[in-house]
């Protein structure tokens, strides 16, 4: 079965948004999004552009890269692939890296 998209990223965004112990009705209002709108979304069943994507992880203080993030993991395990690992870095270091 083929793991889509619009439904990793719905069940990071519930998860997220009931983890806060938020209702529906709140994030909607605070990210200027309709409610069943919302909801189609966090069921998988519309594809969220980039705009309101960014302001749905807004309305829940949440980094679009973390959100994108966990996302990727989910979409990795459901391929049988290992999941990212994040590496910390120290702010305001300076890394980078030579292909020489």
């Amino acid at each position: 079965m083929t793991t889509l998209l619009r439904r990793e990223l719905g069940d990071v965004l519930r998860e997220r948004r009931r983890a806060q112990g938020r209702t529906l009705r709140e994030v909607s209002a605070t990210a200027s999004v309709s409610l069943g709108y919302l909801s189609e979304v966090e069921r998988g069943e519309k594809e969220a552009s980039s705009e309101l994507l960014a302001s749905i992880c807004g309305a829940l203080e949440l980094p679009l890269s973390r959100v994108l993030i966990d996302v990727s993991n989910r979409m990795a395990e459901s391929e049988g692939l290992a999941p990212t690992v994040p590496l910390p870095v120290p702010s305001g270091d300076v890394v980078s890296a030579s292909a020489a």
